[in-house]
């Protein structure tokens, strides 16, 4: 088993792509307030929101445990509605030498779907796979869908 990875995970969702791409762009401070039980807080350290080089700290909780993810945002790609963050300090990078989340929003008819990619080096060998994690993310991501089709 290797320490380099990658997971991914493929979602159909109801909301617009351009909407759902741009929460996660541009306003992932708003997230913490459709899934506070999540994630509870979305603060900009450096940048400006939707910006690539822009640095975000999430405040979160998977499985009853808090926990913090500071990230860069590595690119944002409006046309091709796809983000990337780069972890760059927390809770993950206690067992993962890197951390990178890719959200791709793909329109495809009358269809959306979200293309969720995790790319990681764990620190040791005895360092589980982030499926835990990979679920997490697309849980959110529900939220986030269930939240835009209200709105």
């Amino acid at each position: 088993m290797g320490l380099v990875g990658k997971l991914q995970a493929e979602t159909l969702i109801v909301a617009p792509a351009d909407k759902f791409h741009e929460m996660f762009s541009c306003r992932p401070h708003h997230i913490s307030n459709v899934c506070p039980e999540k994630i509870q807080k979305v603060n900009l350290h450096e940048g400006e929101w939707g910006t690539s080089g822009s640095v975000i700290e999430w405040n979160y909780n998977i499985d009853g445990n808090d926990q913090v993810a500071k990230q860069i945002v590595k690119v944002t790609d409006g046309e091709n509605k796809s983000i990337t963050y780069k972890f760059i300090e927390g809770d993950l990078l206690k067992k993962y030498k890197s951390f990178i989340v890719v959200v791709q929003t793909i329109p495809k008819g009358d269809a959306t779907w979200v293309h969720w990619t995790l790319e990681y080096e764990k620190l040791n060998k005895d360092i589980p796979t982030p499926i835990k994690e990979l679920g997490f993310i697309v849980l959110v991501g529900e939220d986030v869908d269930g939240h835009l089709v209200q709105a």
